[in-house]
């Protein structure tokens, strides 16, 4: 039998069946920012401690960061729905394009310190900047039902595998230093790639479409209705219980972000910033390769259990990665951990958009951020603190079994709610 003609041949596609072509534009700005925030998570331990600073140095500044995004999250939340969407997505690329500038240029404590609180800079593993709620609630209107977690997972998916590509990117100031670039003029390069980087964001953005323009067809009527609102209704119990266990949940991320684990292998091990940049390579890709099995798992066994039951192994061996004896039985812990603890990303933005009504899903996404991004700016500095105290295993261990208490909580809380299409 020959084979069939090209055009009758399967074609695989960014976009499930279903969604809306223009959310290309988003998983593709996403694919960049990963790439940004892969590199940066990595290289800022090493750019902070190259000009001096100390470990609890480099969690003040993580913290600031973070505490930064959670407040710019909140404004959105409160105030985003008077202005474009896509007039705000592009207002914090050109925030993105400062940042960097403000990174390659200045090297003053105070001075990096304030650019961070007010910049972009993402010093963990997963997105708590301003661009998540806005990005969520323009997905959401992209796809309904099975076609919108599909599509949160290749979001996810896209992030984890180009994340993984920016960290190993993270060796390139190393490569540079070799053939002749002195060391801070390497470090400072790369803040001013992630500068141009915003730059290129903010013409992306513009291609989004209109939000009246974006509506899908079975969204229409329930937007219109609840044209104006733009805030919480009917859902607000719901969303505060979740964004109350999402904070748990981020402060305890926020005691092992990337920077802080990047300083802790530093410490314990002495992995050098090239070397570590190869391992977080290796996470990204097991993240982004089991987050591809989140759709098929949720469509099994629900978005609840898929977030939990997929968590909870994860978080166990993060406990037992903190007790281990030597580099190689810590990083294969720390691997087994990469592969199952992501799985929950696109099962949770999935179930946060499914679980309130359309016009809620612009302040959702950021109300239930806004918790996560604050109590993970908590944390960076008290873990900074124990691995300057010396008391390398501590982090770990209250970063595994806080979230070990979300995941059991989560379900215990959430398993009879009632989801929409």
């Amino acid at each position: 039998m020959p084979p069939p003609a090209p055009s009758s041949m399967p074609r695989p596609t960014l976009l499930p069946a279903g969604a809306s072509p223009w959310a290309r534009t988003l998983l593709l700005a996403r694919a960049l920012r990963a790439l940004a925030d892969g590199a940066m998570a990595v290289l800022l331990p090493a750019w902070l401690l190259a000009l001096g600073f100390d470990a609890l140095s480099v969690g003040l500044i993580s913290t600031a960061t973070l505490l930064g995004s959670a407040l710019a999250t909140l404004a959105v939340g409160a105030w985003g729905h008077r202005f474009s969407p896509r007039s705000l997505l592009r207002g914090a690329a050109l925030l993105m394009a400062a940042t960097g500038a403000g990174f390659a240029l200045l090297d003053g404590f105070v001075a990096l310190l304030l650019v961070a609180f007010v910049g972009t800079l993402n010093p963990s593993s997963g997105d708590v900047s301003v661009f998540l709620p806005l990005e969520h609630a323009r997905l959401a209107q992209a796809a309904r039902g099975p076609a919108r977690t599909a599509l949160f997972a290749r979001y996810s998916v896209l992030a984890a595998a180009c994340a993984a590509v920016g960290a190993l990117g993270a060796g390139l100031p190393q490569w540079l230093a070799r053939v002749g670039l002195e060391p801070l003029a390497a470090l400072r390069l790369m803040f001013g790639l992630y500068g141009l980087l915003g730059l290129v964001l903010w013409g992306l953005y513009g291609r989004l479409p209109r939000a009246q323009e974006a509506q899908p067809a079975g969204d229409a009527a329930a937007a219109s209705a609840g044209e104006g609102r733009g805030a919480l209704g009917p859902s607000r119990p719901l969303v505060v219980r979740l964004a109350l266990l999402f904070s748990v949940d981020s402060f305890a991320g926020g005691l092992l972000v990337n920077s802080l684990l990047s300083l802790w292998l530093l410490q314990r091990f002495n992995l050098q910033p090239a070397q570590a940049g190869v391992f977080f390579f290796a996470t990204g890709l097991l993240s982004a390769a089991s987050q591809l099995a989140a759709p098929r798992l949720a469509a099994r066994i629900g978005l609840l259990n898929t977030m939990v039951f997929t968590h909870l192994p994860a978080n166990v061996c993060l406990v037992l990665a903190a007790l281990a004896p030597g580099l190689w039985s810590a990083l294969a812990l720390l691997l087994v951990r990469a592969a199952l603890s992501q799985m929950d990303v696109p099962a949770r933005g999935a179930y946060v958009m499914a679980a309130v009504t359309p016009p809620e899903r612009t302040a959702a996404a950021s109300f239930t951020a806004v918790p996560r991004s604050l109590a993970a700016a908590l944390s960076p500095a008290l873990s900074a603190a124990l691995l300057a105290a010396g008391l390398t295993a501590w982090p770990l261990l209250l970063c595994g079994g806080l979230k070990i208490a979300y995941d059991l909580t989560l379900w215990r809380a959430c398993r009879d709610v009632r989801l929409e299409g």
